[in-house]
């Protein structure tokens, strides 16, 4: 029997497969179209400390091979988050992992702690790194500001925690470092690409926002890129997001050094897709003769 579960420093997961904050609601939304319990996980939208009205439209646009999002994090705030949607969620057959951001430092230690009272949930992930609200980059682009958020996150919540970068920076390996020292059970590589698009013909640009956050098989290069460099230099759980539709992306993020996968963009044209992939997942490990999705993270360094 092939084993495709996956460690991820204090979570574990059935399977490297999960599905990306922001591409899949608060999984109410797709559940007539997702077996759930094929999943390794589910990331529900990112919640902020009060409710948000987001980004003025037009808040998406469609690019060669991706997307540009501002959407700038639209909920109805935290306490709503566990009064309304978390006793859904913990009715689902598989890891549920809360996703957060804050305005300031203080606001992440505040939800963790919030969250980390409730039961339920297998992780949480921190959002450090949203391109489309203001203050969303400052946090993601200061290692010193990384490791203070995540080691007072961790001293206050007792879930496994993922950050999430950004991948607009310069360097991400010291981002990457930080977290890992900070006490980051894992990292999330990556977050989208700033972005822009514009109608010439009306000489403006086409988002309410000015710009957006680049995601789809566009950046997928450029993410297995920074994988590939947060797995040579720094020893900390790495989950691949970034263009991922087929088989053969899942692999490559695998092999590159992602110990599990995120599917985002896909899910808006094929909700399941993430399903598929965990069906397919134990032929490409017989292919590489692998009994085990741990067999195969990082071998083509």
């Amino acid at each position: 029997m092939l084993d495709l579960s996956v460690t991820l420093g204090r979570l574990r997961l059935a399977n490297p497969i999960l599905v990306a904050s922001g591409t899949f609601g608060y999984a109410r939304e797709m559940a007539g179209a997702v077996d759930f319990a094929k999943l390794g996980g589910i990331i529900p939208k990112t919640v902020t400390k009060s409710p948000r009205a987001g980004n003025p439209p037009p808040r998406t646009v469609e690019t060669t091979s991706g997307m540009l999002n501002a959407i700038g994090l639209d909920n109805d705030g935290i306490d709503h988050f566990i009064a309304h949607h978390l006793p859904y969620l913990r009715t689902l057959p598989t890891a549920i992992i809360a996703n957060i951001a804050g305005k300031t430092a203080d606001e992440f230690v505040t939800m963790a702690a919030q969250i980390g009272r409730e039961p339920g949930l297998a992780g949480l992930e921190l959002n450090l790194s949203c391109p489309n609200v203001s203050g969303g980059l400052d946090f993601a682009t200061d290692a010193a500001m990384i490791h203070t958020i995540v080691a007072d996150v961790r001293a206050v919540c007792p879930l496994p925690i993922i950050a999430k970068l950004t991948p607009n920076v310069t360097n991400i390996v010291p981002i990457a470092r930080a977290a890992a020292d900070a006490g980051a059970d894992a990292v999330s590589l990556v977050n989208t690409f700033v972005g822009i698009a514009i109608d010439w013909r009306k000489r403006k640009p086409i988002l309410g926002n000015i710009t957006g956050g680049l995601s789809g098989p566009a950046i997928k290069p450029l993410a297995l890129r920074l994988v590939w460099l947060v797995a040579k230099n720094v020893k900390v759980p790495i989950i691949g997001v970034g263009g991922i539709s087929t088989i053969d992306d899942v692999m490559e993020f695998l092999v590159a050094g992602a110990s599990a996968i995120q599917v985002g963009t896909a899910n808006f044209f094929d909700p399941s897709v993430s399903a598929r992939l965990v069906d397919q997942l134990p032929e490409a490990l017989k292919t590489l003769n692998a009994d085990r999705v741990a067999d195969v993270v990082g071998k083509a360094h």
